[in-house]
């Protein structure tokens, strides 16, 4: 399409996304849910056509040559699938955050004032790759009441299509507008920069892609956007660290799943950690196939390799990390500042100081102790699904669910009360 094509299509997919949202904002908590658990009915029986959907578009990102990492995001099989119903059904079985009362007061002027939550409006999502995202964005906008456009990875088209079509399924169930839930119907790029131009119509931007995408949102947007540029997460061995959990989480936090923006990509790890149990936690990594590259005195361990000066600071979402001793938490804390992305770091102790000094100390959005970077999920904090991780400071920080995807409005009370 050119771009005239393309901001007629905006325009009408943007006036429907509006109408939907004023009915969604009205909506009662039990048509939304009925919406989500019916769509999640549809997943579970379609699954079949979902992977056939999925094997055609692990097609063409073959012939396009995506990377490992970007592939893992793509490729669907029955366990994932699966996944995506029971996120649905998560987020279907959450509190409904609209409307809930945030704060009330009254005042001397005779004023009852209560702070409550509302719908953004419409929600415009842009990412790569992920089909299920279709499913999480689709499912955290219809809780949250808010309307959703849609616009998928080329590479996913087919498999967000086939997932869409549940998602329509359960709204048409509940009797719920199909404007709720929008796909942008094409591949054609011209509509990622037609939706960064629609303030009009759209409330807020949320990339979910490589840092070439989130860069050219961030740059082009004209709407506010919820977004990180990259998941540079750090996992520090302090020197109190209990071996046997740091040999599990450095494990976990690396291998689990590369491609995610949640994996580790630098390992920090303490000289008297290293002092008392020597490179146990780099001989893990390369045992397990890890590219370790490293400086100093890690190069002596077998079969790791030279770091080069941009190895740290990198998100490689491939079976490579970085590592580097440190002067304990403090020289921890400076690494991270340096080259971190405010993402996500982890520290494994057993020194209630140390860790209160970590938290303290840093401003990413999520903190951990003891425990794998790959938690950074909203399923795992209990939101049955994420929007994405927001590495901002306004509005939301940290994995976007439903409540993070309100706003709020103040609802004031009086009875023939005048200011004097």
């Amino acid at each position: 399409m050119d771009g005239a094509a393309d901001n007629d299509l905006m325009e009408q997919i943007g006036q429907a996304a509006r109408a939907a949202a004023a009915e969604l904002a009205c909506a009662s908590a039990g048509r939304k849910q009925a919406a989500l658990n019916a769509a999640a009915e549809a997943i579970q029986a379609r699954r079949g056509a979902i992977i056939a959907a999925n094997a055609e578009d692990l097609a063409y990102a073959t012939a396009k040559g995506l990377s490992a990492a970007m592939m893992d995001r793509l490729r669907l099989d029955e366990g994932r699938v699966n996944g995506i119903a029971d996120s649905l059904r998560a987020v279907a079985a959450q509190k409904d955050p609209v409307g809930e009362v945030m704060a009330e007061w009254d005042m001397p002027s005779g004023l009852h004032i209560r702070r409550v939550r509302t719908p953004l409006g419409v929600i415009g999502v842009i990412y790569e790759s992920r089909p299920n995202v279709t499913a999480d964005a689709g499912a955290l906008c219809l809780k949250s009441g808010n309307a959703v456009i849609l616009r998928g990875g080329s590479e996913s088209f087919h498999s967000s299509t086939a997932i869409h079509a549940c998602m329509l399924d359960g709204l048409r169930q509940a009797g719920l507008p199909d404007a709720a839930v929008q796909l942008v119907p094409t591949r054609d790029r011209g509509m990622v920069s037609a939706m960064l131009r629609a303030a009009e119509y759209i409330d807020v931007i949320v990339p979910r892609g490589g840092k070439g995408l989130v860069g050219l949102v961030q740059r082009e947007a004209r709407v506010p956007v919820f977004a990180h540029l990259e998941g540079i997460c750090h996992v520090y061995a302090d020197g109190d660290a209990d071996p046997g959990k740091a040999r599990r989480v450095v494990l976990n936090a690396k291998t689990r799943r590369t491609g995610i923006c949640g994996a580790a990509e630098c390992l920090l790890i303490d000289r008297a950690f290293h002092a008392r149990h020597g490179a146990v936690l780099i001989e893990d990594l390369v045992k397990a196939g890890v590219e370790v590259r490293t400086e100093g005195e890690l190069l002596a361990v077998p079969g790791t390799v030279p770091a080069a000066a941009d190895d740290f600071g990198r998100e490689f979402l491939d079976m490579i990390i970085a590592a580097r001793l440190v002067d304990g938490v403090d020289g921890a804390i400076a690494h991270i500042r340096r080259y971190g992305s405010q993402h996500t770091e982890a520290i494994l102790t057993e020194n209630d100081a140390a860790a209160e000094r970590f938290f303290q100390r840093l401003d990413s959005a999520i903190l951990l102790r003891n425990a794998s970077t790959q938690f950074a999920d909203g399923g795992e904090f209990g939101m049955g699904a994420e929007i994405g991780i927001a590495t901002g400071k306004l509005h939301a920080r940290g994995p976007v669910g439903a409540e993070q995807l309100t706003s709020f409005k103040y609802l004031v009370t009086g009875d023939g009360t005048v200011r004097a």
